[in-house]
């Protein structure tokens, strides 16, 4: 039998943080895991990426909105924004139309075309959804939910604090 003290020794010290106990860490291996399994059934159907998706459920929801806007709700890089849409123009899913008041930036929208594709979505993602809170007891819904409001809250409240000048801190 090995002394459990030599075999820690050998192994080296204990790691400060674990990974499988770090929330941020869980939080996006959680995340990753939905996407990809929610994306094979849109990508495989409907032949859009993350990105194209966010954008289109984005306008399906709040209807016209600027690349910044969708952006900032979707929280996705601007780049990532305009490259998702820019695909969603070239298949006629989403319109494009100048801001008079600023000519930097456009109103997005969708198409009747990204309009029929979000509606035949919807239901599908809201399935998805579903299916995985049927793992969840009803009872802990609520419970989750409020957790995922404070984390939201709190992570976006620490990312202002960082951006802030270290003068102003």
């Amino acid at each position: 039998m090995i002394d459990k003290t030599a075999q820690r020794a050998a192994s080296g010290p204990e790691p400060a943080l674990k990974l499988d106990d770090f929330l941020p860490y869980r939080l996006n291996v959680c995340s990753n895991l939905v996407s990809s399994a929610l994306s094979r059934i849109y990508a495989e159907r409907y032949r859009i990426g993350v990105p194209e998706w966010r954008v289109l459920v984005t306008l399906g929801q709040f209807g016209m909105m600027t690349a910044k806007a969708i952006g900032a709700h979707s929280c996705m890089h601007k780049t990532k924004v305009s490259r998702a849409v820019t695909q969603l123009e070239k298949r006629k899913l989403v319109a494009r139309r100048a801001n008079r008041d600023d000519m930097r930036e456009a109103f997005l929208s969708l198409t009747p075309a990204g309009r029929d594709m979000y509606d035949e979505l919807a239901p599908i993602a809201i399935r998805f959804a579903d299916s995985l809170l049927a793992n969840v007891d009803a009872d802990d819904r609520p419970a989750l939910d409020r957790a995922l409001r404070k984390l939201t809250e709190r992570s976006g409240e620490i990312v202002a604090d960082i951006a802030k000048p270290r003068d102003r801190r």
